[in-house]
C-alpha cells in the first residue's frame, strides 16, 4: 500500500490513526497542501479531486476519502475495528464521526480559509474566529451527547477507540491551534486517550528519511496571530467574524432519545 499524505491533513490524519491502530505501515509520499502539490498534474491524475488523503492498494486500486479508505481497511483487516460490533453501535459511532467529519471539518478546511481570506477579504483575526465559532458548535452538541448517553466508555462509544475517536483527535488538534478554550468541553478530551492520540506517524517523507515537525493539526493554514487573550468563557463564543453568528447555547434537555 501508498498512502499519499500531507502531515497537517486532519482527514490523512485520520487514517494514519487507523493505520497504526492495525499495526499497517504502507509506504507514503508527500503532498505538501500549503504549496499547491495537490493541483500537480501526476497528483491530480490519481485524485481528481486534488484532496488528501488516497491509498493506492496492493491491487492497484485508488482509494480516495478518509471515511470510505478507514471503512475498506476495516473490511480487509479485521484488527482493532473501527465500527461497533452491534447495528445500534455502529449507527452511533458513525453519527458522531460524521458530526465532526462533515459538519466541523469542512467549514474550516484549508480551501475555506484561503477564500475567506483571498477572495472575501477576511483579515486572519476574522479567519481565526470563524475557525474557532465553528468548532465551538460542533463541540457543544458531542460534548451534550457524549456526557448524557450511558455507551459512552473509556472513548467516544464503548471501551475501545472506534470511527468516533479516530474523527475527534485530528479535530481536537485543530482546535487547540486556533486557541479554542476547550475547559467546557470535559468528555471530549477524557475521550482523547492517548492510545489514539499518538497513533500519527511522526514523520513524512518529504524527503527519504528526512525529520517532519510534529503533527499538531489538520489540513487547515496555520493561523497568523491567533489571540492569546480569551474573554470570559461563562460559555460565550470568542469569535470575529459577525455578531449575526451569535448562537445561545444547546439546551441539554432538548433532542432527548
Amino acid at each position: 500500500m501508498k498512502l499519499y499524505d500531507y502531515f497537517r491533513s486532519s482527514a490523512a490524519y485520520r487514517v494514519r490513526i487507523a493505520l497504526n491502530l492495525k499495526g499497517l505501515a504502507p509506504e507514503r509520499a508527500f503532498v505538501h497542501l500549503r504549496r499547491g502539490a495537490q493541483r500537480a498534474d501526476d497528483y491530480l491524475a490519481l485524485n481528481p479531486q486534488g484532496l488528501v488523503p488516497s491509498l493506492v492498494t496492493d491491487a492497484g486500486d485508488v482509494l480516495t476519502q478518509s471515511l470510505a479508505i478507514i471503512e475498506w481497511l476495516d473490511e480487509t483487516h479485521r484488527e482493532a475495528a473501527a465500527a461497533a460490533r452491534r447495528c445500534r453501535g455502529r449507527a452511533r459511532v458513525r453519527a458522531l464521526a460524521l458530526a465532526i467529519a462533515c459538519d466541523i471539518h469542512p467549514l474550516n478546511n484549508l480551501r475555506v480559509l484561503n477564500y475567506l481570506t483571498g477572495t472575501l477579504g477576511a483579515t486572519d483575526a476574522q479567519k481565526d474566529g470563524w475557525y474557532r465559532y465553528w468548532c465551538d458548535v460542533g463541540f457543544e452538541a458531542l460534548e451534550t451527547r457524549l456526557a448524557r448517553e450511558p455507551a459512552t466508555g473509556a472513548f467516544c462509544h464503548g471501551a475501545a477507540p472506534t470511527l468516533a475517536d479516530i474523527c475527534l483527535v485530528p479535530q481536537l488538534a485543530n482546535a487547540r491551534r486556533v486557541n479554542l478554550d476547550l475547559a467546557p468541553y470535559p468528555t471530549l478530551l477524557c475521550a482523547s486517550r492517548p492510545r489514539v492520540s499518538r497513533c500519527r506517524h511522526s514523520r513524512t517523507p518529504r524527503q527519504r528519511n528526512s525529520r517532519m515537525p510534529s503533527e499538531r493539526a489538520g489540513d487547515e493554514a496555520r493561523p497568523q496571530g491567533a489571540s492569546a487573550e480569551r474573554t470570559e468563557r461563562g460559555r460565550q463564543r470568542d469569535h470575529r467574524v459577525t455578531p449575526a453568528m451569535r448562537r445561545p447555547r444547546v439546551n441539554e434537555q432538548r433532542d432527548r432519545e
